[in-house]
């Protein structure tokens, strides 16, 4: 018999850590190759670890709510060979194994319980002294100036889960390092003491303590939405940020997108949005300007073969990036159709892993909220994000000295200037203008 380890896997390619949302298995489960062993939470997407092989589930590693490192070991399981290959008849292996794994598993608490735990030490005290918190727990308890000593776990062995914090945070009820034992003795008279959340947060400048008004809401910060403040952060703190901004007159291409809609969302049934214009503008300019498609490597720049479009598509507490996979092979149309099943699968939470993998250059559709001018936060590790603001009516002076109200879009190009200088963003982003200027119905098909 073999014991074999499942770790976390790579779930995006920017992705570096994942949160145990829900175990989908206990010790003692027998389990095939691929089954679904856990519910795992990222910035990026909500997916599940399979198993690489059939067995029986001897010990859950990880604790629900515990946030890990791609390739920590989440749990174990015990094979009997090479029985992933060639696996034995189920309702044998699942008895004969549940029975050993049942043996195996008493003996190894008898004798745990014989050799480490002295005759005088409680069972409890015994499992407080060596307890492990998760990086999630130590967190909140963090923020919210918890004293996890007295806090009491409903976790596998006493452990303490985010759960339980969250509990308490909801409660009001905090248990603080104060409220067990007095605080030493100080010069200071008693009306001074400052209040323990105001102590613990001194020591940290750079975590003001925020105070509560009445009629103020504390909302807890998700996983999703932390996973996405910490990308955000080691984007701006890693990569230098450059910006650019061009404007470019679109008119023609929203007559030809105006004329097209309705028959053509009749026909194909989505919409052909302005979105779908821009998106393949720039996958064309892309393959112009390979260095545009690149990524830093600190020792090296990569630069991508595949043009892989990521576009940011948002929900009310949290931003997905699904990437158009190949997108300067598609038509206007594909893309227009992949955009619409993109969104469609963020917002009813079927957005896979594959889904949001091998992102090159990120477009993002600001203008959707009326927004004219933006400095986006560069999709780490890519070089550049390219932000379509909203198509506003200007007056234009036309060749000729006349005037004349034209449809005008602002593009605001975030680069990194580790990897990227002002020279080749100028070029592409000209390009992109050049390349939309010229969209009409004489010039560019749809299909």
């Amino acid at each position: 018999m073999a014991v074999q380890n499942i770790t976390m896997p790579q779930l995006g390619e920017s992705v570096t850590e994942g949160t145990i949302e829900k175990w989908l298995v206990k010790p003692g489960d027998t389990v095939k190759k691929y089954d679904s062993l856990a519910e795992v939470v990222t910035d990026k997407v909500n997916a599940e670890i399979p198993s690489s092989f059939e067995g029986v589930i001897t010990e859950l590693i990880a604790q629900e709510g515990q946030t890990l490192p791609v390739g920590a070991v989440v749990c174990s399981i015990e094979i009997a060979g090479d029985s992933e290959l060639l696996p034995p008849p189920p309702e044998k292996k699942s008895a004969v194994s549940t029975a050993i794994l049942n043996a195996g598993v008493q003996k190894k608490q008898e004798a745990s319980q014989s050799v480490s735990t002295p005759p005088s030490a409680a069972p409890k005290e015994a499992r407080k002294d060596k307890v492990r918190y998760s990086p999630a727990v130590l967190r909140l308890a963090q923020e919210h100036d918890i004293a996890l000593e007295q806090v009491t776990g409903t976790g596998e062995g006493g452990r303490i889960t985010r759960k339980d914090l969250i509990k308490l945070i909801e409660t009001g009820n905090i248990p603080t390092a104060t409220s067990a034992a007095p605080a030493p003795a100080t010069s200071q008279a008693p009306s001074e003491q400052p209040a323990p959340a105001q102590a613990q947060h001194a020591e940290k400048p750079g975590a003001p303590v925020q105070p509560i008004q009445p009629g103020d809401i504390e909302i807890p910060v998700t996983k999703v939405r932390r996973a996405i403040a910490n990308n955000m952060v080691r984007s701006v703190h890693e990569a230098p940020h450059a910006w650019m901004m061009m404007e470019v007159d679109v008119t023609d291409l929203v007559a030809y997108r105006d004329s097209l809609k309705g028959e053509f969302k009749q026909k194909e049934g989505f919409n052909l949005t302005y979105f779908a214009f821009f998106v393949k503008a720039v996958a064309q300019a892309l393959k112009e300007f390979p260095m545009m498609n690149s990524m830093w490597a600190e020792d090296k720049i990569i630069q991508k073969h595949d043009i892989n479009i990521s576009i940011a598509v948002a929900t009310d507490d949290a931003l997905f990036v699904p990437v158009i996979k190949h997108a300067d092979e598609k038509s206007i149309k594909g893309i227009a159709r992949e955009i619409h099943e993109l969104a469609n699968k963020v917002r009813t939470g079927k957005l896979a892993m594959d889904d949001i993998k091998g992102g090159t250059f990120t477009v993002n559709n600001t203008g959707a909220f009326g927004s004219i001018q933006s400095m986006g936060i560069i999709n780490y590790p890519q070089a550049a994000i390219l932000q379509v603001e909203s198509i506003v009516k200007k007056p234009v002076v036309l060749p000729g000295g006349m005037f004349a109200a034209r449809d005008i879009v602002n593009l605001c190009l975030s680069l990194d200037h580790r990897v990227l200088d002002g020279l080749v963003c100028g070029k592409f982003l000209n390009r992109v203008k050049e390349i939309l200027e010229n969209t009409n119905k004489s010039s560019t098909s749809v299909y």
